[in-house]
């Protein structure tokens, strides 16, 4: 086998390992009969996630070996980057506090992750000019790294709101809270669509304008939103239902905003479906399963995290992002979206910070900033790069 086929091997490798891990960390949260047998089941899901830890490790190893540069350029290898950052981000936070409920939350996001991310185009590809410096290693790995460590705050954040809120009768909280289940609904909506489509070979193109020049858009899910003025070349397939909102630019714009309703759809059917199943909210289906939570100590992770992850994420969003500007296109600052989305992100953990310190905003109220910040981390990761053009537009 070639080199590239074992990395890519590694990778699958460690996504089952990783599910396995998950496993083991359920069967942690049953009642224990015995001291000794908990304690073994503990270690053997920790050392599990690690074996995996170490597989995707090698995909990158393995992955940079073939490319010559650090396999974080595109959506497909940041992503995976995201995810592999996000479960370093875990073992490192619980062999701080030992919570293995933080495992059976975070497993299956980062297993989200990877899987969002084999969705993109997989194939090698040469680095576009403003990526050839070595500025493309330092600013990209950090800021995955902090937004890893965030995302352990989000984490224990939703652990702690499903644990405290009352379920038992609707309200605003629970209400919030359902949004995010169905967040988790919409990314496996968009893994689910994008592989159902992807089996189907599903294809259509559609000829139009960019400029007062044609160019050819191609599709590989069904066209809810079509360029405007734009002609339905491949036959057999179904034409736009309808015509992408001017203010959206960008010549992908009309396949991103497709990608993104279908994503949206589809998490909101499998969300239903759930929730006729269950016959109960989501987040009151998964509270019994937290009977043993620690809420002082999942607030104090919540809040660790952010300690650990904003300075982190700041060097990397910002500092170095500013240096590789400035070397890339000759400016420190532009006002592109992804830096726009990056201030943001800057400024509300800032905000956290400050309340966390000088406000007393604990537990409660600590989590759901928690939330809402990994909800603008998922904003900046899907939507500005998928939505919004830009510079970063290469991703």
């Amino acid at each position: 086998m070639d080199l590239l086929t074992v990395s890519n091997g590694l990778l699958y490798t460690a996504f089952i390992i990783y599910l396995i891990a998950v496993v083991l960390f359920a069967a942690t949260i049953k009642d224990k009969q015995e001291e000794k047998k908990f304690t073994l089941l503990n270690k053997v899901a920790i050392s599990v996630t690690i074996l995996g830890f170490i597989a995707q490790a090698g995909y990158f190893i393995t992955r940079w070996l073939v490319s010559g540069h650090a396999p974080v350029s595109n959506m497909f290898e940041f992503v995976t980057f995201f995810g592999m950052m996000l479960v370093l981000a875990f073992i490192i936070l619980y062999f701080m506090y030992r919570i293995e409920l933080l495992g059976l939350f975070a497993l299956p996001i980062a297993l989200l992750v990877i899987g969002y991310a084999s969705m993109f185009p997989t194939e090698l590809s040469p680095l576009v000019p403003s990526l050839k410096s070595h500025w493309l290693y330092i600013h990209v790995t950090t800021v995955a790294l902090g937004e890893a460590i965030l995302a352990v705050s989000f984490v224990a954040g939703i652990i702690y709101l499903i644990h405290q809120i009352d379920q038992k009768t609707s309200s605003a909280k629970t209400m919030w809270l359902e949004l995010v289940m169905y967040s988790v609904f919409a990314t496996i909506g968009f893994v689910l669509v994008t592989s159902v489509f992807s089996v189907l070979d599903y294809h259509a193109s559609f000829s139009y304008e960019v400029n007062g020049e044609e160019a050819i858009l191609d599709y590989h899910l069904p066209p809810l939103f079509g360029p405007a003025d734009g002609e339905l070349l491949t036959e057999d397939s179904m034409d736009a239902v309808m015509v992408t909102p001017g203010w959206m630019h960008g010549a992908e714009a009309p396949r991103k905003l497709n990608t993104l309703v279908w994503s949206l759809a589809v998490g909101f059917v499998l969300y239903q479906l759930t929730r006729l199943a269950l016959r109960k909210r989501v987040a009151a289906a998964i509270q019994p399963l937290l009977k043993k939570a620690n809420p002082e100590l999942l607030d104090e992770v919540c809040y660790r995290a952010v300690a650990i992850g904003f300075p982190v994420f700041s060097l990397g969003g910002l500092i170095f992002a500013a240096i590789w500007a400035q070397e890339a296109w000759d400016r420190y600052w532009g006002w592109d979206p992804k830096e726009v989305w990056a201030l943001i992100t800057f400024f509300f953990y800032a905000i956290f910070l400050h309340l966390r310190l000088s406000r007393g905003w604990h537990g409660e109220r600590s989590a759901w900033l928690a939330v809402v910040g990994f909800a603008i981390i998922m904003f900046n990761l899907i939507v500005v790069n998928l939505v919004l053009a830009g510079l970063h537009s290469y991703a």
